[in-house]
């Protein structure tokens, strides 16, 4: 289990990409619509938050890791806006299209340079026992923050052009 940290973040990836392609098939202010933004928004933020709880703060005690990891943590919260900024956005206009091709393209872009770029530095740094505190610790908030993750749009009227 200790070894598989890695490979268990991927896998969430892997579903957020799936998420994401099903999502770009929609059309209009649609039930399937919502509901896509609204599991991806939750995956993607309990994420997100699991992520940041159990492999960054762990990182964040690896100073050659420290760049990439204050980078990676600031893209969370970038893409967190452009979550909360699509959900505000009405979904039948040509904005939120626009709005999702933008996030689509930034999403993937940040977890490509995680598995691509940030994974493989990280393996240098990472003892057994600090795999295996990640994969435990993330396992557990991601289920917490799932329960507790929300679609939490700004209002329409403060939604970004």
């Amino acid at each position: 289990m200790a070894d598989k940290i890695f490979a268990r973040l991927i896998e969430d990836h892997d579903k957020h990409r799936e998420l994401l392609k099903q999502m770009s098939k929609t059309e209009g202010d649609s039930d399937e619509r919502r509901d896509l933004l609204e599991r991806f928004t939750k995956e993607v933020k309990s994420h997100a938050a699991a992520e940041e709880m159990a492999l960054y703060s762990t990182m964040l005690r690896k100073p050659p890791t420290n760049d990439e990891t204050r980078h990676s943590v600031a893209e969370h919260h970038e893409i967190e806006e452009m979550l909360n900024d699509l959900a505000a956005t009405d979904m039948s206009s040509s904005a939120w299209k626009t709005k999702f091709d933008k996030l689509e393209h930034r999403y993937t872009h940040h977890i490509d340079e995680e598995e691509e770029e940030n994974f493989p530095d990280y393996e240098q740094y990472l003892t057994d026992a600090d795999k295996e505190h990640m994969r435990e610790v993330f396992d557990r908030r991601k289920a917490e923050e799932c329960e507790e993750a929300e679609v939490t749009p700004v209002a329409m009227e403060d939604a970004k052009e």
